[in-house]
């Protein structure tokens, strides 16, 4: 496993690479070993009812920041996608964004259990958890050159 700048740097741009990543307005705030942040502004676009996102949107920022924490321990070159994921509604997402905080449950050679809180967070700063995930990642080994995919 690694934590070396570099891997937390291609992780980040990997996900941001994504178009959905983009259209969304996803935002990094903290990359760290088995500890990612994502933030994603909540847009009219996004919502159901005036100021309140649909949970669609709360299951992506969740995802990406839950799998994003899991790649960031991955040997480098190596890759990885969500397999299964449950999404848990505790509260409305209203105010000016959400912020996922994603984190490594247990790193296998093959999975990775990787968990996310969502906290809808006010103009003010102040945070409320609405939503908690519990995800799996197949972690992918890079394809030896020449190898048939």
């Amino acid at each position: 496993m690694t934590s070396n700048n570099s891997q937390l740097r291609r992780v980040e741009q990997a996900v941001l690479a994504m178009p959905m990543a983009r259209a969304l307005g996803l935002r990094f705030t903290k990359l760290a070993p088995g500890q990612v942040e994502v933030e994603l502004p909540i847009t009219e676009s996004l919502t159901f009812r005036p100021g309140q996102l649909q949970a669609t949107p709360i299951f992506a920022v969740a995802d990406f920041a839950a799998v994003s924490a899991a790649g960031t321990i991955l040997p480098e070159g190596w890759s990885n996608a969500t397999v299964d994921a449950t999404l848990k509604l505790l509260g409305p997402a209203t105010g000016r964004a959400v912020r996922a905080r994603g984190r490594v449950v247990n790193a296998g050679a093959l999975l990775t259990v990787c968990a996310a809180d969502v906290y809808a967070v006010a103009a003010n700063g102040e945070e409320r958890l609405c939503a908690t995930m519990l995800g799996t990642a197949r972690n992918i080994k890079p394809q030896a050159p020449g190898a048939a995919g």
